[in-house]
């Protein structure tokens, strides 16, 4: 694969694309694209962590596991985001089970690397810093919404922010997976999908949710939808 060829495929992740050129070359030698079909476990809960992960267009969740079998969203990961840091800066355990959510790929860093680019790159270390303050603030959101708000207005967040991470109204979505990242039985998932389809928001095809309506859709998701997008547009341009 040619060098421009393959700063392409790794300027895909928005973080990646908007580093400054030395700072880009700095990384660029360390970088592989890796692909993440659906389902894949990137990493288990406190699982060692020793890469970190720039998707392009997969987009990966993750879940708190819970002792009755259970699980339940924390953070959504996709094309602005890196997942993994959070250990080069803490510790070198998962805080959760990462899953593939929607297959694609992404560019795979070591992390030792990426410590060593963080120590030596101010640049990188202030874009990371930024990017992790983003994730806090979308993790908390996430917190709160998942104790306060209904169900249905949470699945329509979990619509809308997969839609932006993918740029097609036609999402991979199976009631299985929204299940997973909501914390409900698919029964739920099934009647919430159901209403939102006789509202004429979206409708649903095997293993695909269509949205329909983004107008209404977005009226009828919680506030957290519209408050973590702010976040990111607010501390990180290149998401906007």
């Amino acid at each position: 694969m040619k060098n421009g060829t393959k700063a392409a495929i790794h300027r895909r992740n928005q973080l990646l694309a908007s580093l400054e050129p030395d700072d880009y070359l700095w990384l660029e030698p360390h970088l592989e694209v890796v692909d993440l079909p659906r389902g894949k476990v990137v990493y288990q809960t406190e699982e060692q962590i020793r890469h970190t992960y720039f998707p392009h267009d997969a987009v990966i969740s993750l879940v708190a596991v819970l002792q009755d079998g259970g699980s339940v969203e924390m953070a959504i990961f996709g094309r602005e985001s890196v997942f993994g840091v959070m250990s080069a800066l803490i510790m070198h355990q998962s805080f959760g089970r990462y899953v593939t959510q929607i297959a694609g790929t992404a560019s795979r860093i070591a992390l030792d690397r990426l410590k060593d680019a963080i120590d030596k790159r101010e640049n990188i270390r202030r874009l990371l810093f930024r990017y992790t303050e983003a994730l806090l603030a979308q993790t908390l959101q996430c917190v709160a919404c998942n104790a306060v708000h209904s169900v249905e207005a949470r699945c329509c967040r979990a619509i809308l922010s997969t839609r932006d991470r993918t740029d097609k109204d036609d999402i991979p979505l199976t009631h299985e997976i929204l299940a997973e990242m909501l914390g409900v039985q698919r029964s739920t998932v099934s009647s919430v999908t159901s209403t939102l389809q006789r509202l004429g928001l979206i409708s649903q095809g095997r293993g695909t949710i269509r949205i329909t309506n983004r107008d209404g859709l977005e009226k009828t998701a919680c506030e957290c939808y519209r408050a973590t997008r702010q976040s990111f547009e607010r501390l990180l341009p290149s998401s906007r």
